[in-house]
């Protein structure tokens, strides 16, 4: 059994925050906030939750020795229902809207994003719109403009629902797994969500980005990794060999230790800033 300094919080439960009129489940991980170790937030894949990343936090929390932060966002996990059917614009809506209200309420400032899949997309929204309140972003398989493999495999997982095993999958993780598998599935394969593109985006970003993605990725290739080095200044790419599209489930280890090294380089950089010149 892992033990904890005896001083870290560590919520058993997840919470409850009425955020944009719904419900949002949420949970903490590891030390309390403090201005010596700002928090990291995760943001979860398209069909994720607070209990789809199982441990990772808590592994995340220990080995940074810094708070983190997991949510789900609606229509997943024990968070409320969408209302209604999703929009294309449905990611910009979470990361101009929901996250920023979310940090607010629970007074985060300046966290670092850890986003996978779609919720790396939505960290990218988010530090475009709004640059000056993200330290970091480490960014597992995140998406930028669809691509005919990422529908080609979300349209083959849509066709072996009914007859496969996720759905009882999902039900371990989610209050309505087809509620949620649906609004995921119904989305990206929407003839409207074909045009949905992030670079344009890429420009306002000024925090410092870890791109992880699998050399095995089943729903998105190094294009997208490609796109993003090309509109952002400050990114370093990790490529992880024998790895899917979940490389913190994939490659924990990997992950894990370019993370520590992601957030050492960070306070190095912000330790340099702030120290003092010497007088001459």
């Amino acid at each position: 059994m892992r033990t904890y300094r005896k001083d870290w919080l560590m919520t058993p439960l997840a919470s409850m925050l009425k955020l944009d009129g719904v419900q949002i489940e949420y949970r903490w991980f590891g030390p309390p906030v403090s201005p010596a170790r700002p928090p990291v937030v995760m943001l979860h894949e398209g069909l994720g939750s607070v209990s789809t990343w199982r441990d990772f936090p808590d592994v995340l929390a220990e080995r940074l020795v810094a708070p983190v932060l997991a949510y789900s966002r609606r229509g997943h996990g024990q968070s409320d229902f969408c209302p209604g059917a999703r929009e294309p614009s449905y990611m910009h809506h979470e990361g101009e809207v929901v996250l920023p209200q979310l940090l607010r309420a629970l007074g985060v400032e300046r966290p670092l994003l850890f986003g996978h899949s779609d919720g790396a997309s939505i960290a990218l929204i988010d530090a475009s719109a709004y640059p000056d309140t993200v330290r970091g972003l480490i960014l597992e398989a995140p998406h930028v403009f669809v691509e005919d493999l990422t529908v080609k495999s979300i349209a083959a997982i849509g066709a072996a629902y009914a007859s496969g095993d996720l759905g009882r999958r999902l039900a371990r993780h989610h209050r309505d797994p087809d509620h949620t598998f649906w609004g995921w599935n119904h989305i990206w394969l929407d003839p409207r969500f074909r045009d949905w593109n992030l670079e344009a985006r890429l420009d306002r970003i000024e925090a410092p980005i870890l791109l992880i993605q699998g050399e095995d990725d089943e729903y998105g290739t190094k294009a997208q990794l490609e796109a993003i080095v090309a509109r952002t200044s400050r990114t370093d790419v990790l490529l992880l060999e024998a790895c899917g599209h979940a490389p913190h489930r994939d490659r924990r280890e990997a992950v894990l230790d370019s993370s520590v090294q992601f957030v050492a380089e960070l306070d190095a950089a912000v330790a340099s800033v702030a120290r003092p010149k010497a007088c001459l």
